[in-house]
């Protein structure tokens, strides 16, 4: 992979861009200002470095123990030497787009207006590739920032179909991640999402429901509803992500690029009976194209 560099113009640009705007989309605002939106996109998120050793710090603990809500893991923190309150917590955890896997009031809320969909794989069994798709949106620690990471899997095979990084939660980033999917793999019987504004959006359930693919969300705190894609970020974390202190988004991707080809191609999983993902998706090594990312 190629790693780009900001000229000093678009870093000026990019200071431009105000996340959370009342009327304009970060997608809107780099179009206006004529940036490239992979420069803005792959800019680390900015945070002061006790907050981003906090997130670090709740990332690790969350991926042991998903079912810690802002309070739990404000006494985790304070039991390892950080004397800080609740609202501190609760913000950063709600930046990182974390939640308790257990229901509580006002969490993973849908945008206004936007339709929640029942979920439809309860007791179904998952029997070929292509049967059901999911997609989900971790946080990813960084040197002096962080990022958000969305990937969409096939649920038989484990199969990472597509993968894009952004630094803010911009809805943008996952319709890309759907797009590239749908385009390289051809699509699925059933697409499953948690009830995240990101996935809720019109935009995103028009594309599924264009592609007559039904559409299926996670029930509110329900951790196990896609259990498959939380192990991967595990998997992402542990064997690559906290291995390494990336400085830029284009290193994360160059990084990624390599690790989701290895994930796919050459790590077997026991419960594929000591497969890889690609073996049982039924890739070939010969004719597979690496999934190397295009931005």
């Amino acid at each position: 992979m190629v790693k780009k560099k900001l000229t000093m113009r678009s870093k000026n640009k990019c200071e431009l861009v105000e996340i959370g705007h009342p009327f304009l989309s970060v997608r809107r605002q780099c179009e206006l200002l004529g940036l490239n939106r992979s420069s803005y996109y792959y800019r680390p998120g900015a945070e002061s470095d006790l907050n981003l050793k906090l997130m670090k710090l709740i990332d690790e603990q969350y991926l042991k123990m998903p079912f810690y809500g802002y309070r739990k893991m404000t006494a985790h923190l304070r039991r390892s030497g950080y004397p800080i309150n609740f609202k501190r917590v609760r913000r950063l955890m709600n930046l990182m787009g974390i939640q308790a896997i257990a229901p509580k009031p006002r969490t993973s809320i849908p945008g206004k207006g936007h339709k929640i969909y029942p979920y439809l794989l309860r007791n179904v069994k998952i029997t070929r590739p292509n049967q059901v798709w999911s997609t989900d949106i971790t946080y990813i620690p960084m040197r002096q920032g962080f990022m958000y990471l969305v990937a969409v899997m096939d649920w038989y095979s484990r199969y990472v179909l597509s993968w894009e990084v952004s630094n803010t939660l911009d809805g943008a980033f996952c319709l890309d991640a759907l797009n590239s999917a749908l385009e390289k793999h051809g699509k699925p019987e059933i697409f499953n999402t948690d009830q995240g504004v990101q996935f809720t959006a019109d935009i995103f359930t028009e594309r599924l429901k264009d592609a007559e693919i039904k559409i299926s969300m996670d029930g509110r705190g329900r951790f196990v509803d896609n259990i498959f894609i939380e192990r991967l970020w595990r998997s992402v974390k542990y064997e690559q992500v906290y291995l390494h202190e990336y400085e830029t988004g284009f290193e994360l991707m160059a990084d990624l690029a390599s690790y989701f080809d290895l994930y796919n191609h050459e790590r077997v999983h026991q419960s594929l009976n000591y497969q890889t993902p690609a073996e049982v998706y039924g890739v070939k090594m010969s004719n597979a194209v690496s999934l190397v990312h295009s931005a």
